[in-house]
Order: C-alpha cells, then structure tokens, then sequence
C-alpha cells in the first residue's frame, strides 16, 4: 500500500513538474489525442511546414489544418503520447508517439515563441515501422 502511494505520488509530482515547466502548450497534446485539426489550428503559425510520409509542403495555416485533417480522417487516432519534449532560446519541440487505425506514427512538432506564446511551424509524421 505504501508503494502504491508512493509511486501515485511520485507520477503526480512528475506530472504536474513537467505541466508546470513546458512551453509546449497542453491543448497541442490534446488536439493530437483527440485527432482534432481544429484543435491544432488554433497553434499553428501563419505560415507551417507540414511533412507527412516525406512529403513536404510549406503552407498557410488554413491549408495545414486542411491537410492535418484529411490525415486524422484516414488514420482514426486513438492516443498520442509525448515521448520526448524541449527547449532552447525561443523554440521548443516535442516527440511523440501518435497511434491510429493504420498503425504507429512518429510525430515531430516544432514550435517558436511569437508575442510570448508557441505557435507550431513545423508538423512532421512519419509511419513506425513495427
């Protein structure tokens, strides 16, 4: 019972540390989990790059969310986990493990600091081969 309290206690304080310290806004992660490219409009920057499958476009926010969605319509998502995330100077990114219909996929999400808040300027996923 003690090691169960501990370790409850021990993931909360890691949890709400990492909440607390990260410069990746939390509603990125959730937009993932829920698969919502409406969710992650509201974090893009005007102008994204977005490389799904090594197919690279450099374009305007509406058109991402565009793309963005016909990917989570033709791979249902059914969790994103942060595998990774950091920061330096006015960037940070994250690593993640996003899971779908059609398998795993590595999501790479890059992000800078314009008027004191993260936009995303780079989205890249690519399928995991299991």
């Amino acid at each position: 019972m003690k090691k169960r309290l501990f370790l409850l206690s021990a993931g909360l304080l890691f949890t709400i540390t990492i909440l607390l310290a990260q410069d990746v806004p939390v509603g990125v992660v959730l937009a993932f989990k829920k698969g919502s490219s409406q969710d992650l409009n509201k974090y893009l920057n005007d102008k994204v790059e977005v490389i799904i499958q090594n197919t690279p476009k450099s374009i305007d926010k509406e058109l991402a969310e565009s793309v963005l969605s016909a990917f989570f319509a033709d791979s249902k998502v059914s969790n994103f986990t942060v595998n990774h995330q950091g920061k330096r100077d006015d960037s940070s990114f994250i690593i993640g493990t996003l899971a779908t219909t059609n398998g795993n996929y590595r999501v790479n999400c890059f992000f800078r600091r314009l008027q004191n808040k993260y936009l995303i300027h780079q989205i890249r996923i690519d399928k995991i081969n299991d």
